[in-house]
């Protein structure tokens, strides 16, 4: 396996599956992961449409895994996004990182969370309850803020 695994797919994650995988085998000192799930929004939401640009998606999260990878001398990284019709309480995205020392592991992470989040051509739009399609959501200067604090670290 590569250092940096990067999928882009419609189907389900099988969260077991994606940590078992990264379970440490004796070379890592540290495995951090973080899944991201679709929120209802107070009741109001069905599913969250998730749109992205086929092939620009995978280059642009390979980009920031290589970068997380080299950045903080990374033993695995893999990064897993969901594209389509997603439910609230089903996962969006996962992170794993591993690596000699859980401070690297911790950080890449989230680099690679923030960068994920503003960076790669993803367009989300709320589908309600009502059955009506809501509008197209907007990015948040909070996460832009989040990017950031990287290029100052």
């Amino acid at each position: 396996m590569d250092r940096a695994s990067v999928s882009v797919r419609p189907e389900r994650i099988d969260l077991a599956a994606e940590m078992a995988r990264f379970a440490p085998d004796g070379d890592a000192g540290a495995v951090v992961t973080f899944t991201g799930y679709c929120r209802d929004e107070a009741g109001r939401l069905s599913a969250l449409e998730l749109e992205h640009y086929p092939g620009m998606a995978e280059r642009e999260i390979a980009r920031i895994a290589g970068e997380a990878v080299e950045r903080w001398s990374l033993l695995r990284l893999c990064c897993i996004h969901r594209h389509g019709l997603i439910r609230p309480g089903e996962e969006i995205v996962f992170v794993a990182a591993a690596s000699l020392h859980r401070g690297a592991a911790f950080e890449a992470a989230s680099f690679v969370m923030d960068f994920m989040k503003t960076r790669a051509p993803f367009w989300k739009r709320e589908h309600l309850v009502d059955g009506t399609i809501g509008g197209w959501v907007a990015a948040k200067d909070t996460d832009d803020a989040a990017t950031d604090r990287w290029h100052r670290l």
